[in-house]
C-alpha cells in the first residue's frame, strides 16, 4: 500500500467528482434526509475549477484515486472545505490519513477550521476523535477548529 496525498490536476476532476458524488450520496445511510451533498459535490465544472485554483487534492492508494479534499488557505488559517472517500473504502483509515497529511503539509497554518452537518453523526464523531473542538453551531452545521500548539 503506497498512500499519497497530492494536489489534484484538472485531469483528476472526473474521478474526484464521481467519488465525491458516491461519498456524499451515501450520507442517507447516516441521517441525511435525501441524496445530495455540499454545493458542487457532483459537478465536473466545479471540481475542474477547484483544481485550477489549486484547492483540490487527491488521495491515491497504489496509483488509484480513493478520495479527495478541498482545502482553502488564507494566511495562517486553513479551511478544510470537505474531505471525501469512496464508500467502498470507508473505515480503512483513509480519512484519518488524509487529515494527518493536511495538518502536516501546512506547517505555516496556526488554525484548521471546518464544518459538518449537525445530523451527520459519522463526521461529527470523526472530527472530534481527531482533536477538533466545536466552536459554534447554527441550525444546520457544527463548526470546528483545531489550533496548532505554539511553543
Amino acid at each position: 500500500m503506497i498512500l499519497q496525498f497530492l494536489k489534484a490536476g484538472t485531469a483528476d476532476a472526473v474521478s474526484l467528482m464521481c467519488i465525491s458524488k458516491k461519498a456524499f450520496d451515501s450520507d442517507v445511510e447516516v441521517g441525511a434526509s435525501s441524496v445530495g451533498g455540499p454545493p458542487g459535490y457532483n459537478s465536473l465544472s466545479f471540481h475542474t475549477k477547484m483544481a485550477r485554483m489549486n484547492c483540490l487534492y487527491k488521495l491515491v492508494d497504489d496509483y488509484k484515486i480513493v478520495g479527495g479534499a478541498l482545502l482553502f488557505l488564507k494566511a495562517d488559517e486553513l479551511n478544510v472545505g470537505r474531505i471525501f472517500v469512496a464508500p467502498e473504502h470507508f473505515r480503512k483509515g483513509y480519512g484519518i490519513f488524509m487529515m494527518q497529511q493536511i495538518e502536516e503539509s501546512f506547517a505555516e497554518v496556526k488554525v484548521f477550521t471546518l464544518d459538518t452537518p449537525i445530523w451527520n453523526v459519522r463526521t461529527n464523531a470523526f472530527y472530534q476523535k481527531l482533536g477538533y473542538v466545536e466552536v459554534r453551531r447554527d441550525g444546520d452545521f457544527v463548526y470546528y477548529e483545531k489550533r496548532k500548539d505554539t511553543e
